[in-house]
């Protein structure tokens, strides 16, 4: 009986490492088909980017990211995910992929890139679309999308200086400056016809003091010239006057 006793347990024995076996296989299969799965899809993606098909690659990125967020694949899918966005104009979900990515990643090497991209998207967004495809100057419109651009850029250059993306941020941020400096001058010339003289050469002022590497400089000491006129400050005006001459002296507002 006894004998009968340990050959049952022998039995049952063998029978439970034969199910933990087939666990442990059915689980390394599991894992081996979800590997398979997203290796497929990620190279169904990459084929789409390489054609163009940017619309196709982010949907078929976004199930890899959904499905498989912790695989070997996990970064370079969102990666490619931002660059698959911002190709299809999706500029929220372009953003939105880039802040995630930077929150959860501080560390990963394409950080820079995923900055950089950042201040592309919101430079991009800031395009007035008259102005892309007619040729309409718009410097009057909402600058809002051009200064977050700009901090995206600088945080970029301060934190990654050596970056491959940082001389390029660097002539991005030239000519967002530019444009704010636009930006500024139409405001002031909205306060001239306004005679609202006193917020038009303060607005000049401020494009003096920070944005003096653009071609607004020209416009906005005449603004100042005018505006002080204006108002009889003729100290003030006799300064602006001697700086536009020294620097523009074919100005018509010289004297």
């Amino acid at each position: 009986m006894k004998e009968w006793k340990n050959w049952l347990l022998a039995l049952s024995s063998v029978a439970l490492i034969g199910i933990s076996g087939c666990s442990s296989s059915e689980d390394e299969q599991r894992e081996l088909v979800a590997n398979q799965g997203a290796n497929a899809l990620y190279n169904q993606a990459k084929k789409n980017m390489e054609i163009g098909n940017f619309s196709a690659a982010a949907a078929t990125l976004s199930a890899i990211d959904s499905r498989f967020p912790f695989g070997p694949l996990s970064h370079q899918v969102q990666l490619d995910l931002i660059y698959s966005y911002y190709k299809t104009g999706n500029t929220e979900q372009t953003l939105a992929t880039i802040d995630r990515f930077v929150r959860l990643n501080p560390n990963h090497a394409d950080v820079d890139y995923a900055l950089y991209m950042r201040g592309v998207t919101n430079m991009e967004q800031d395009n007035n679309l008259f102005q892309s495809l007619l040729n309409v100057e718009r410097s009057d419109r909402d600058p809002s999308k051009s200064k977050e651009s700009f901090e995206d850029f600088r945080r970029l250059i301060e934190k990654f200086p050596e970056s491959k993306y940082a001389r390029d941020a660097k002539q991005r941020m030239l000519a967002i400056k530019n444009r704010l400096a636009k930006y500024e001058i139409e405001v002031a010339r909205f306060y001239m016809r306004r005679e609202a003289y006193v917020a038009a050469a303060n607005r000049g002022r401020y494009v003096l003091e920070h944005y003096p590497d653009t071609p607004q400089i020209q416009p906005a000491l005449e603004i100042m010239v005018s505006s002080y006129d204006e108002l009889g400050l003729d100290e003030l005006r006799d300064n602006a006057v001697k700086t536009l001459r020294l620097n523009f002296p074919s100005s018509e507002f010289i004297r």
